[in-house]
């Protein structure tokens, strides 16, 4: 009874400590990531100022949508790619490309905001590079 009681009070301790740390690294935005998959080279993607030019952590929402009920997300923060992949996979029916931009990137989340913003770029060699993999 006593070594249950220990082991109870040495997981309540680990949850205490453990936990905000947990919590804390989950929160954390990337700094700078590499947008991989696309034929024409991966993207360089610099989160944190395109987080900063969308005014900070409270609009994330700027670019990233809430998980659909069919995929739930499995974090508080995810890749895009974690449910956008190159061919969709049941149950998503988006791929990857599509979550970014029209397969003439003439409209879509990154497109629309570089042209609304009339900064950023807006030709695919400007934002797909073959060194970026």
């Amino acid at each position: 009874m006593k070594k249950l009681m220990y082991f109870a009070l040495a997981i309540a301790v680990l949850g205490f400590v453990a936990g905000p740390i947990m919590i804390a690294a989950q929160g954390k935005a990337p700094g700078t990531v590499i947008l991989k998959g696309a034929p024409m080279g991966g993207v360089k993607f610099d989160h944190a100022a395109h987080a900063k030019a969308a005014g900070g952590d409270a609009k994330c929402d700027t670019c990233h949508h809430a998980s659909k009920p069919e995929k739930a997300s499995a974090a508080p923060h995810q890749k895009c790619q974690d449910c956008h992949t190159k061919v969709p996979t049941p149950p998503m029916k988006t791929k990857a490309q599509a979550a970014f931009h029209d397969a003439m990137a003439k409209k879509g989340t990154c497109i629309d905001c570089h042209v609304t913003q009339k900064k950023g770029p807006a030709k695919c060699a400007e934002c797909h590079k073959k060194e970026n993999t």
